[in-house]
């Protein structure tokens, strides 16, 4: 039995590179020959936020809150020099090397290929992004490394707290806009969404099975069906995310490339930059990965938000904020294969 269930693990694990491929250019051929499916969809949503991609993202982010009691929640402050390090990562190093990296990028190095003013909205909208770090995804990521999941859920909720005063400030200075506006509702309704309503339903889920199972029922038989949950999950969410966004990348290649690159270089320096200053704190692995994870990926449901708010749907801000969707799972997946087979580093410091 034991061996059925490493097995079927393993072969999602192992191939998981090629479903990811397979999914983002199954969604291009649906956004391309059956339009009518994106279409639909994309008429079901809330405050810019997408109905069917938050019911896939409930199914990666559910397993994961099951783990979660409120004890281990209480004990997250007895070590928080991981919070520390996402504060920190996030909201005084993050949004200034990502204006840093795009403006060296856009400005400077593809000077020839792009105009003054598509640099300049390019770089908008990767400070956009560069502003506003991972609500629901990263569950995704802290699952995937094996991270502490109760540490994960405060180290998102207080970073939720921090956006409502800083995201503006830091928007409105880096871009020189004055008038940079939240998006509320896209905003509330995310956090209750990707957080209050999967934590909810994970802890009640966690009660109710152990008061009636039991917990070696529920930690040994109840939680392992749902191993691949989060991975189909996963994979249904990029054939959604690029079919509504096919026509984009069918039309603009070369833009798309030049707009990734600072966008994936930034992603995987703040990555290692959290990583390694949690292995110097001497954090354990279940916390380094996740908070590496928080701060590499973006809340690009806000990001999007934003940038059609402010500039338009079709503006070139709103490009680059897409395009910080379209790279975000294949590079976020080989982060996580970087966390898992580092894992090694932080042995020592296991307790």
């Amino acid at each position: 039995m034991k061996k059925q269930k490493t097995s079927g693990i393993g072969f999602f694990e192992k191939y998981l590179s090629i479903w990811v491929i397979f999914c983002m250019v199954l969604g291009v051929i649906i956004s391309k020959y059956i339009p009518r499916i994106p279409e639909l969809l994309s008429k079901f949503e809330y405050a810019n936020v997408s109905i069917p991609i938050t019911i896939l993202i409930w199914f990666m982010i559910y397993p994961m809150m099951m783990k979660v009691d409120f004890q281990s929640i209480k004990n997250v402050g007895k070590n928080p020099k991981g919070l520390f390090v996402t504060w920190v990562i996030n909201w005084l190093i993050k949004p200034f090397t990502m204006f840093g990296i795009a403006y060296l990028f856009f400005y400077v190095i593809f000077s020839n290929l792009i105009s003054p003013e598509l640099a300049k909205d390019y770089l908008a909208g990767a400070v956009l992004l560069g502003a506003a770090p991972c609500t629901a995804m990263v569950f995704v990521w802290s699952t995937l490394t094996k991270g502490n999941p109760a540490y994960t859920v405060v180290q998102v909720a207080t970073n939720d707290l921090i956006i409502l005063v800083a995201f503006t400030p830091i928007v409105a200075f880096l871009l020189g806009v004055g008038g940079v506006e939240i998006p509320w509702a896209t905003l509330i309704v995310s956090v209750i969404l990707f957080v209050v309503v999967p934590l909810g339903a994970g802890i009640l889920t966690r009660v109710i099975m152990i008061k009636k199972k039991g917990e070696i029922y529920f930690t040994q038989t109840y939680l392992p069906k749902f191993n691949q949950v989060t991975t189909i999950g996963l994979l249904l969410t990029l054939i959604l995310l690029f079919s509504f966004q096919g026509n984009v990348i069918i039309h603009n290649p070369l833009h798309i490339i030049l707009i990734a690159i600072p966008l994936i270089i930034q992603t995987f320096f703040i990555f290692f930059l959290a990583y390694f200053v949690s292995k110097l704190l001497k954090l354990p692995h279940d916390i380094a990965a996740p908070t590496g994870m928080i701060g590499a990926s973006n809340f690009f449901e806000l990001a999007v938000a934003v940038a059609i708010s402010l500039f338009g749907a079709k503006s070139p801000v709103a490009l680059a904020t897409i395009v910080g969707v379209l790279v975000e799972v294949p590079v976020m997946l080989i982060l996580v294969k970087i966390a898992n087979g580092t894992k090694r580093w932080f042995s020592s410091h296991l307790q």
